[in-house]
C-alpha cells in the first residue's frame, strides 16, 4: 500500500510509529523468533521490507516478488552491497532476489523458503488471483511460517477520508469475522494452525473494532516431503528476474582469506608496536639498556632454536621484529576467524612475510625510522 496515501487518511488517528513501521516491526520480531534463514516477500513494491530484513544476521536468502516491475526497479538500489560489505564482510551469506510475476503463478524459484510475508497484499487482488493465491503460496510453496496482514474494514469508521476503501486499487477490504473465516478455512485445507493479531490500536473506547491492520500468522503442522514439492514443481520458470545481489561473505574463502590476512598484519603490527615501545625505554635508560641489551644479544644467538619454539615470546634480532603465529592465533577475533591452526597457516601462506620455517611474521625495521 502506498505509505503517503496512508498518511493522508490516518491523520485525524495518529499512529506512532506510522502504521507501515508497526507492520515491518511486526514481520522484524518474528524473524527474531523463529530465525528463518530463507524469506520471501511477496508484492514488495518499493522493497522497504526487504531492506530492513537484510539485517537480520539469521538470514542467508532474501527474495521478493511484485506484479510492478517499475516499482521495484526504483528502489532495488537499496538491496545492493555496500563499500563497507567488502572492507568487512559479514561472517554469514545473503543472497537477495527480486522477480517480476502474479502470486497466481507458480514458479520454482519460489520453493524452500522458511518464511513468507504477504503485507497488505491480498486486498489488491482480483477474484480469480485470490482463489489461486491459496495453493500457490501454503499448497506449492509450502513455507514453514506465513505472515497475512490486511486492512480490517471495520475500523474504517473511525478514518473519516475512508468513503469505501482505503487506497483506491483495493479490491476488497474485510472485517474480522469474513478475514477469519478465510484464513480458517485455507489452514484447515493446507495443515496448517493459524493465530490472529494485528497493529494499530483502536482509540479507548472503541476496542471492539479490533486493529486497524489485521494478522494471521499460519504455522505449517507437519514438515513438507521432498516428494511432494518436487511432484507440483512447474517444468518451466515463469517469473522474470529483474535484481539479484549476491554478498560478500566470510563463507567465500577469497574474502576469508583477505579478512585473515588483514586481522593477522594488524595484530603482528601492535604486538611489534608494542615491543618497539618497550625498546625504546630501554635505550633511553642506560642503565636498563645495559640490563635488556644482554637478553637481546641472547635472542640473536638463539636466533633458530627460538623461532621453532611454539610458545615463544615476541622478540627483536637486528633489524628484524618476530611475532610467533601461536600468539597472534590466540587473538580471539584471529582464532574465530580461522577456527584452527592449521587453517591459519594454509590462509596465509605466500601472503605474509615470515620467518624462514614459517613459523613467525616477520618485519624487517631497518629503515623504519629513517
Amino acid at each position: 500500500m502506498d505509505k503517503n496515501f496512508q498518511e493522508e487518511f490516518t491523520q485525524i488517528i495518529k499512529f506512532e510509529p506510522p502504521l507501515y513501521k508497526q507492520r515491518y516491526q511486526f514481520v522484524k520480531d518474528l524473524v527474531e523468533k523463529y530465525k528463518p534463514k530463507k524469506v520471501a516477500d511477496l508484492g514488495c513494491a518499493d522493497c522497504s521490507l526487504l531492506w530492513m530484513l537484510k539485517f537480520c544476521s539469521c538470514i542467508e536468502v532474501l527474495a521478493g516478488l511484485d506484479i510492478c516491475a517499475n516499482v521495484m526497479k526504483e528502489k532495488m538500489h537499496t538491496l545492493s552491497p555496500l563499500p563497507v560489505d567488502y572492507l568487512q564482510p559479514s561472517e554469514r551469506s545473503l543472497t537477495v532476489t527480486l522477480h517480476h510475476g502474479s502470486v497466481a503463478h507458480k514458479d520454482p524459484c519460489m520453493l524452500g523458503f522458511d518464511l513468507v510475508t504477504c503485507i497488505e497484499l491480498i486486498e489488491h487482488l482480483e477474484e480469480s488471483e485470490l482463489k489461486k493465491f491459496p495453493e500457490v503460496v501454503f499448497g506449492f510453496m509450502a513455507p514453514s511460517i506465513v505472515v497475512i496482514s490486511t486492512p480490517n474494514s471495520e475500523f474504517n469508521s473511525l478514518l473519516p477520508r475512508v468513503m469505501l476503501y482505503r487506497h483506491p486499487d483495493h479490491k476488497f477490504e474485510w472485517s474480522q469475522a469474513q478475514f477469519q473465516s478465510w484464513a480458517l478455512e485455507t489452514a484447515r485445507c493446507y495443515n496448517y494452525s493459524v493465530e490472529f493479531t494485528g497493529v494499530g490500536h483502536p482509540p479507548t473506547g472503541m476496542e471492539k473494532v479490533g486493529f486497524c491492520t489485521q494478522i494471521g500468522v499460519f504455522v505449517r503442522k507437519y514438515p513438507q516431503t521432498g516428494e511432494s514439492v518436487q511432484s507440483e514443481k512447474p517444468t518451466e520458470a515463469v517469473y522474470k528476474t529483474v535484481f539479484k545481489a549476491v554478498y560478500p561473505s566470510l563463507k567465500d574463502e577469497k574474502y576469508l582469506q583477505n579478512a585473515v590476512i588483514n586481522e593477522v598484519l594488524f595484530t603482528a603490527q601492535i604486538i611489534k608496536h608494542r615491543l618497539m615501545s618497550k625498546r625504546e625505554e630501554y635505550d633511553d635508560d642506560p642503565e636498563r639498556k645495559s640490563k635488556f641489551q644482554p637478553s637481546m644479544d641472547c635472542f640473536s644467538d638463539y636466533l633458530g632454536k627460538l623461532v621453532v619454539e611454539k610458545n615463544m615470546e615476541p622478540f627483536i634480532s637486528g633489524n628484524e621484529v618476530y611475532i610467533p603465529l601461536t600468539t597472534i592465533f590466540s587473538f580471539p577475533k584471529v582464532n574465530r576467524l580461522c577456527g584452527t591452526f592449521e587453517k591459519l597457516c594454509k590462509l596465509i601462506a605466500g601472503k605474509v612475510t615470515l620467518s624462514s620455517d614459517g613459523s613467525a611474521v616477520m618485519f624487517n625495521i631497518e629503515h623504519e625510522n629513517e
